[in-house]
């Protein structure tokens, strides 16, 4: 490193506490810009004023002869700040104690010779090692400045509300004739009168039912009686005298086939009378459709 010597110290001093200031310029306006401040370490030491990363960074560009710079002055300037900054954040402790302890190192690798067996690291080395920290540690600081001066929610940035409640009221306009109405009452009362019909299940007389009853039923009529005198006795409802009067008109007419019954009928559509089959000698009558016959008996 160049050696400084202690009559240019004031204008060093000047000329480092002007760069000092102009490094510092940019970040000041962007803190106060974001209303965001936090306390500097301003370093004053033999040579030296200004911030104490920017002394690092003089040091690393072999700008500042560290070796005139009095490591007990960094430490109590160090100290003090500490005591006086009750506000200050931790890491920003951290890193103003990462610099000055690289200050300390490197001033006494320097100022301690280098000697053939040592195995640890040089001066040069050392040099290097610190512009890689410090460059980390600058990524790290703008990293976080980019986070800080972030758009934040309710100060930059302003999220949507909940939307009001809107009553919107639908009024419905129609154009249309008095024909028109009429149509669309007329179909709404058809379908409303449509209904559903259902048709019941009749109950249907069998011929062996109707066989059954006029067997019965023959044994008490001795003469002539209409059909339609058994049928109400035993048939009280109107639906069922059809199918009872069919299927009975049906076996009665099977059962004087088989001579069991006698039956007639004195003229169309009139009256059914019937009887139980009498065997006799004389002229026995039978239904012709038009009235009575006499059947005359033929000798041998």
């Amino acid at each position: 490193m160049a050696q400084n010597d202690k009559k240019s110290n004031p204008k060093l001093k000047n000329a480092n506490g002007n760069r000092a200031q102009k490094a510092m310029e940019p970040i000041w306006e962007q803190d106060e810009e974001h209303g965001v401040s936090e306390p500097t370490l301003v370093i004053d030491v033999q040579g030296f004023e200004g911030p104490l990363d920017l002394l690092l960074q003089l040091a690393r560009n072999q700008k500042v002869d560290l070796a005139h710079i009095s490591i007990v002055e960094l430490v109590q300037q160090y100290l003090d700040f500490v005591k006086t900054a009750h506000e200050l954040r931790l890491d920003l402790a951290a890193d103003y104690l990462v610099m000055a302890a690289w200050l300390a190192y490197l001033k006494s690798r320097l100022l301690v010779p280098q000697r053939s067996d040592d195995e640890g690291e040089s001066g040069e080395e050392l040099a290097g090692l610190l512009q890689f920290r410090l460059q980390r540690l600058e990524a790290m600081r703008e990293a976080a400045g980019q986070l800080v001066n972030r758009n934040r929610l309710g100060r930059d940035i302003f999220k949507r509300a909940n939307p009001e409640m809107v009553v919107v009221e639908k009024k419905h306009l129609y154009d249309v004739s008095l024909y028109d109405l009429l149509m669309a009452y007329a179909g709404l009362r058809q379908r409303q009168a449509v209904k559903r019909v259902e048709v019941g299940k009749r109950e249907v007389w069998s011929l062996k039912a109707a066989r059954a009853v006029l067997v019965r039923l023959m044994g008490e009529a001795k003469d002539w009686q209409a059909l339609d005198k058994f049928l109400f006795a035993f048939i009280p409802t109107a639906y069922e005298r059809r199918t009872a009067l069919a299927s009975t008109f049906a076996a009665s007419l099977e059962m004087v086939r088989e001579k069991q019954l006698d039956i007639r009928q004195a003229a169309p559509f009139a009256p059914i009378y019937l009887r139980a089959h009498k065997k006799a000698d004389g002229p026995k009558t039978i239904n012709i459709g038009g009235g009575v016959k006499p059947e005359s008996k033929q000798d041998g």
